[in-house]
């Protein structure tokens, strides 16, 4: 279900959003958003950060992978580089 509200920009350049949404988003105050501009659109997109819980548990996902595959430390090191490399250079 969509939401209409209207709000206004102020003249140093900050939006407000409006109490509802706010609410039903579950927006605190200092809260991080991702704003992309498309054509004649603006979306505000709250960026959610992981709980301590969900870390944990990749972290021990990725201890068991490890364990499983014989892989050490170092492997896991060489893999993030080389994907890092292909991401940067998909960017060029």
């Amino acid at each position: 279900m969509s939401i209409l509200e209207v709000t206004s920009l102020s003249t140093r350049g900050q939006v407000v959003i409006p109490n509802g949404i706010r609410e039903k988003m579950h927006l605190e105050p200092g809260a991080k958003m991702i704003i992309i501009q498309e054509g004649d659109n603006i979306l505000l997109k709250p960026i959610k950060t992981p709980r301590m819980s969900q870390f944990d548990k990749i972290i021990a996902l990725e201890e068991e992978i490890r364990s499983e595959l014989e892989l050490k430390e170092s492997d896991i090191e060489k893999a993030i580089t080389e994907v890092r490399g292909r991401k940067n250079a998909h960017r060029s």
